[in-house]
């Protein structure tokens, strides 16, 4: 009885970014989602964001508008001018800032924020993430105007005898259009880990949808990331839906990717120790508004500064005993890339 006291909660909860089938008993509600419910919120998530796309394709090109539509990301090659990248790159690998780290199977993401008291002494990296073609193809991915998350991220694989990274297997982040970016500084070979995409998963055709509401019927069976919304994908049921074969970003560094991660995607697994450096951005909100501002981000205070806020959080959240914290302090000797 305590527990359906937050019936209330998890009705509220249909109206916003919630994922879990797992945390939440409506959304995860097999009785509900075999008539229909997931389904529901997955068609009206991905027409509100062909309307907000339609209010800002004026901020990218034709072309990459074109791109995007049609594969569900935008891949940009030479992204930067020779000596706009390099006055970025020094900044980068001089940055010493408070640094975080999580790690899954045998490989750890570390990042640092790109938060605004960061930049403040990064005059080229502050003027490419405040930069109209920055803004402008993370917001149409992400169908939002879009202030997203940057952060210098750095993945090290193989650093373990483990399981398998869970990133590695291709996977959904969630249930509605959203976006991540990926502005890689170091070369990225076949082996070391490159980003893995299935161009056109971006779009929810009807075997997708009925896909989707098989899987949210069973979804207190599927492993855990699929039960908590993130959906992993084998390829036969790829190949069922009718997408195309994975793409695998064996990059130069100086390349830009930019894609709507409710596609299928995923890392390729690494085949020896590697380490892969880039500048990574990440925006969410809320599919079921209709407007594509008003972003709590963008606020006076906020703008800038939302990561190191999200960590102490996250780090209260843990103190206060309610869920650990994955991102784990790394020492200041260890943040240099």
């Amino acid at each position: 009885m305590l527990r359906w006291l937050c019936a209330p909660i998890w009705l509220l909860a249909l109206a916003t970014e919630a994922k879990s089938f797992r945390d939440n008993p409506i959304i995860g509600s097999a009785f509900l989602n075999k008539r229909g419910l997931h389904v529901a919120r997955v068609r009206l998530a991905h027409r509100l964001a062909a309307f907000r796309r339609r209010r800002l394709a004026c901020g990218i090109s034709n072309q990459d508008r074109a791109d995007f539509d049609r594969d569900g990301y935008i891949l940009k090659q030479d992204f930067l001018a020779p000596s706009v990248f390099e006055a970025v790159a020094q900044e980068i690998f001089n940055l010493n800032g408070d640094s975080r780290e999580m790690l899954q199977g045998d490989t750890i993401t570390r990042r640092v924020s790109l938060d605004a008291d960061t930049l403040r002494h990064m005059p080229a990296t502050r003027a490419v993430l405040g930069g109209e073609q920055w803004l402008g193809l993370l917001s149409y991915a992400s169908s939002f105007r879009c202030h997203p998350m940057n952060y210098l991220q750095t993945i090290m694989t193989r650093v373990r005898r483990a399981s398998d990274d869970p990133q590695t297997q291709l996977h959904s982040d969630t249930f509605h259009p959203t976006v991540k970016a990926w502005l890689f500084l170091t070369d990225v070979e076949q082996g070391d880990g490159p980003f893995v995409y299935v161009p056109g998963s971006h779009r929810v055709n009807r075997r997708r949808l009925a896909w989707l509401r098989r899987q949210s019927m069973h979804a207190q069976s599927l492993d855990r990331l699929s039960a908590r919304g993130s959906l992993r994908v084998s390829q036969d049921a790829l190949r069922r839906m009718g997408y195309a074969e994975a793409r695998t970003f064996s990059v130069k560094r100086n390349t830009l990717v930019v894609a709507d991660t409710s596609g299928f995607h995923s890392r390729d697994p690494s085949n020896h120790p590697a380490t892969r450096i880039e500048i990574w951005g990440y925006g969410r909100r809320n599919p079921f508004l209709p407007w594509t501002g008003w972003d709590i981000q963008g606020l006076p205070g906020l703008k800038g500064r939302f990561v190191p806020l999200y960590w102490r959080v996250r780090d209260l959240g843990e103190a206060l005993g309610l869920r650990r914290n994955p991102w784990r302090r790394v020492p200041k000797n260890k943040v240099e890339p």
